[in-house]
C-alpha cells in the first residue's frame, strides 16, 4: 500500500475504506463478526484509513457503524486514522427507502455528538471529524470555533467538511484550519472538480467518497441485477436502472477497455484515474468483501500518464451517460 497526505499532516493510505456499506444502505446489515475480520485483514494490507459517521446504522442500531469500526480497530488503534462525522440525522418520519436528511449543527448537538462518537469508537481522540453537511441555521463558523475548542481539548486532531462548496470551505478555513473536504467523486460525478485548485492553494486534502459510483464503475453489474428495495440504496439510483445501464455501455466499454490496457480492473482503472489526478486525493471506496478489497487496495499500483488522464477526460466529456445518485434530499 502506498500513503499520501491530507493537509499538513495527516498520513493516511493511499486508498482508505469507506464502513458505511457494513451497516447502512447497501442491503441488510453484515455479520459483525465477518465486518471485524474484514477490517482486520485490511489493516493487514496496509489500509490505514477508516470511515464512518454517527448516523451509519440499521433501524434497530442507527450507530451501528460506529460501534462496529470502533471495536475492530480498537486492538490496531495506533496504527490507523479514524473518521467519522457529525452534524446530521434522518428524516424517519418518511416512507423513502433513501430518507431526506436533516442538518443540526449547533454547538451543543455537536459536543453531544463527539462525546457519544468518542465512547462508541472506543477512543479517546477522533482523528478526523467532518461536518456530514451544512447547516443552513448555523455560521459555518461558529461550527469551526467549536472544532477549534475540540482541537485545544484533544477530543479531536483534525476536522473536515462533507459535500462543501468553496465558499464555505474557505470561511471555515479562516477559522480553523481544514484538513479534508469529502465530497462525492467518480467518473460519473465531477461537478468538483474545480475546488481542486483552491484546495491545493489552501493545503486542503480531498477524501472521494462513492468512487465507484456506488460499484457501478466496477463493471459488475446489469440488467438482471437485484437490490433488495426497502434498505439498499442502488435499488432507486438512475446508473443502475435498465434505461441507466443502456445509456451508460460506452462508459463502461472505456473503463474496460482501458483497464485491459494496464493489466487491471474496470475498479481498479476508476480509482487509479482520480489517484493519478491529484497527488493529495484518497478516494474510500467500501466493501464486504476480501476480494473486492484486494482488489481496490491494486488501484494505488496503477499507473496512468497525463497524457492518458487528459485523453479519458475528454472522452468523458463528450459522452453520454445516465443521470447518477447525487445524494440525500436535504430536509430544510
Amino acid at each position: 500500500m502506498k500513503y499520501r497526505k491530507l493537509g499538513k499532516d495527516l498520513v493516511v493510505s493511499a486508498v482508505g475504506l469507506g464502513c458505511m456499506g457494513m451497516s447502512h444502505a447497501y442491503g441488510e446489515a453484515s455479520d459483525e463478526k465477518e465486518m471485524a475480520r474484514l477490517i482486520s485483514q485490511a489493516v493487514d494490507m496496509g489500509y490505514t484509513f477508516f470511515d464512518t459517521a454517527e448516523v451509519y446504522g440499521t433501524p434497530k442500531d442507527p450507530h451501528h457503524n460506529e460501534k462496529l469500526v470502533g471495536k475492530a480497530l480498537k486492538p490496531y488503534r495506533d496504527k490507523v486514522i479514524i473518521a467519522t462525522k457529525f452534524g446530521i440525522h434522518f428524516d424517519m418520519t418518511s416512507p423513502e427507502v433513501n430518507k431526506p436528511l436533516v442538518p443540526d449543527s449547533r454547538p451543543e448537538t455537536i459536543r453531544k455528538s463527539v462525546e457519544e462518537s468518542l465512547k462508541r469508537l472506543e477512543t479517546d481522540h477522533i482523528d478526523l471529524y467532518y461536518q456530514h453537511r451544512k447547516d443552513p441555521n448555523v455560521p459555518i463558523e461558529e461550527v469551526a470555533g467549536v472544532m477549534s475548542e475540540l482541537m485545544e481539548e484533544g477530543k479531536i486532531t483534525h476536522w473536515g467538511l462533507s459535500e462543501a462548496d468553496e465558499e464555505t470551505i474557505i470561511k471555515a478555513h479562516r477559522v480553523c484550519h481544514l484538513t479534508a473536504v469529502q465530497n462525492r467523486y467518480s467518473m460519473m460525478a465531477r461537478w468538483y472538480e474545480p475546488l481542486f485548485s483552491v484546495l491545493e492553494e489552501l493545503d486542503i486534502g480531498y477524501v472521494a467518497f462513492s468512487p465507484l459510483a456506488n460499484g457501478f464503475l466496477s463493471a459488475k453489474y446489469d440488467k438482471s441485477s437485484q437490490f433488495e428495495k426497502n434498505t439498499d440504496y442502488r435499488s432507486i439510483m438512475p446508473q443502475f436502472s435498465a434505461e441507466g445501464i443502456d445509456k451508460n455501455r460506452e462508459l463502461i466499454e472505456l473503463i474496460t477497455k482501458t483497464a485491459e490496457s494496464k493489466n487491471a480492473t474496470p475498479a481498479q482503472l476508476s480509482l487509479a484515474w482520480m489517484l493519478c489526478k491529484h497527488p493529495n486525493l484518497v478516494p474510500i471506496p467500501g466493501t464486504r468483501r476480501t476480494e473486492r478489497l484486494i482488489e481496490n487496495a491494486g488501484a494505488a499500483e496503477v499507473e496512468l500518464s497525463p497524457e492518458e488522464l487528459a485523453k479519458i477526460d475528454c472522452t468523458l466529456n463528450h459522452m453520454e451517460m445516465s443521470a447518477v445518485f447525487g445524494g440525500s434530499k436535504i430536509k430544510a
